[in-house]
């Protein structure tokens, strides 16, 4: 084999940090690979823009649909993002025969049996490290380091403009608008942050992670979604004073006949290894069966880490394209039969610990009041603590629970927000790796 020809769809950031790796350490991958990766063609409607590089003389292109039909080109690389004119090029790749990488997670949670199905049926690999993690490698970890493993529970921090704002929140007190405008000067946040700060982009790489993990359909439309929007400097404060920091979670967990699933702001403990990552770190813990705890960090996001995943994808299918050798790993870690639509448990039955913060008129029997409905469901109340004792002021009253049902913590907030002692809707903040031991109790 001469060499394996490659053309990249989409010459934004990550893009044209493909372009770079291929370019600048051609040497290096042809080395391990032991062929060389011709870079044949990279096409972008931006023709003007200068990002930093020459390309040979006819390898820029401004039509991608020309490098995806072009008959001498072996794997097309999309690096477009969205979910039309990608899905188009993906597709039309992969009935002529094409290998193809993306880094799209939104476009694989959403039309990924489609595709996935697509590239089954030609014989090809699709490969999509770079669409959860950036180059955190979990894609390759869980379809083959721990293919051996029952894989019992997944915890990520997986969107590194939620967890900068968070960080900023925490270490500096400024308010999430504030911290968020940060995080845009940055290059963190996109101007229009809503994908990020509201979860969504999360849950698209949770339901990837889950169908490898337990050998399910992609399932993200039943994945809950919750965003940081409306954490406060005064509960991050709290949640420190508690031996908590928050953080915004991918969590899923093996629950046998269905799997937990869900995203949204969460305390845990000081002592988590994940609440040491901050800024735009992404960090993600896996717990199996036979390795126990595990866990990958890195960056989630930026051009050359994310082109570090895409480009290994690159080489995977190279390697395999020496050998002969497509489809040796199954494209979602499970043999095609052995795949299951394994529905996810309704969010209202989830049992966790929970964080309430209530806006209650200093009048004698508020907690009484508060804490009589809350016994009313069985939840039980692992500690209270009120926050300075102004007359006729609305002062902070937090509760923690012990572990309740979501349904029932629901229907108890319900109730307590009829009390005309309450002002404002309260906080609620789920808790994962909740102390063991109480606290002393405060009810007066």
């Amino acid at each position: 084999m001469k060499g394996v020809r490659v053309g990249i769809c989409g010459c934004g950031t990550v893009g044209t940090g493909v372009a770079r790796l291929l370019t600048e350490n051609r040497e290096l991958i042809e080395s391990r690979l032991g062929v060389r990766l011709i870079l044949a063609k990279v096409a972008d409607i931006d023709t003007e823009t200068d990002r930093g590089m020459r390309f040979e003389s006819g390898v820029f292109v401004s039509d991608a649909r020309a490098v995806v039909e072009d008959p001498q080109i072996d794997i097309i690389v999309e690096m477009i993002g969205g979910k039309g004119f990608a899905k188009e090029l993906i597709l039309n790749a992969l009935n002529r025969g094409k290998h193809v990488v993306t880094a799209n997670k939104a476009l694989l949670a959403d039309f990924g049996d489609e595709i996935f199905a697509a590239a089954s049926g030609k014989g090809v690999d699709l490969a999509y490290e770079a669409s959860v993690g950036g180059c955190m490698p979990i894609i390759k970890t869980l379809r083959e380091s721990l293919v051996g493993n029952r894989i019992r529970s997944m915890t990520g921090i997986l969107n590194g403009t939620c967890n900068y704002i968070l960080s900023r929140i925490t270490e500096a007190g400024v308010d999430f608008q504030t911290a968020l405008a940060e995080a845009q000067r940055c290059g963190y946040a996109e101007a229009d942050p809503t994908l990020d700060v509201e979860g969504f982009d999360t849950a698209h790489k949770l339901a990837i992670i889950n169908a490898l993990a337990y050998g399910m359909r992609i399932n993200l439309p039943d994945i809950y979604v919750e965003g940081i929007s409306k954490i406060t400097p005064l509960d991050i404060a709290l949640a420190r004073e508690f031996g908590y920091t928050i953080k915004l979670l991918a969590i899923s967990k093996d629950r046998g006949d269905s799997v937990e699933a869900r995203v949204h702001p969460t305390m845990i403990t000081l002592s988590n290894p994940l609440s040491n990552v901050s800024a735009n770190l992404n960090a993600i813990t896996v717990a199996g069966d036979a390795v126990g705890d595990m866990m990958l960090y890195g960056f989630g996001a930026g051009m050359m880490p994310t082109a570090s995943a895409v480009v290994g994808d690159i080489v995977d299918i190279a390697r395999n394209m020496v050998s002969n050798s497509a489809g040796r790993v199954p494209l979602l870690a499970y043999q095609e039969k052995s795949l299951r639509p394994l529905p996810v448990m309704p969010m209202d039955q989830i049992v966790t610990n929970y964080y309430i913060r209530f806006a209650a008129l200093d009048r004698p029997g508020v907690l009484s009041k508060i804490s009589g409905i809350l016994g009313d469901l069985s939840i039980s109340i692992k500690s209270v603590h009120q926050k300075g004792r102004r007359s006729e002021t609305a002062v902070p009253v937090v509760m923690l629970t012990h572990t309740a049902k979501e349904a029932d913590v629901k229907s108890a907030i319900s109730r307590i927000c009829e009390l005309d002692i309450i002002r404002d809707a309260p906080t609620l903040i789920r808790m994962e790796d909740a102390n063991g031991d109480d606290p002393d109790m405060d009810i007066s």
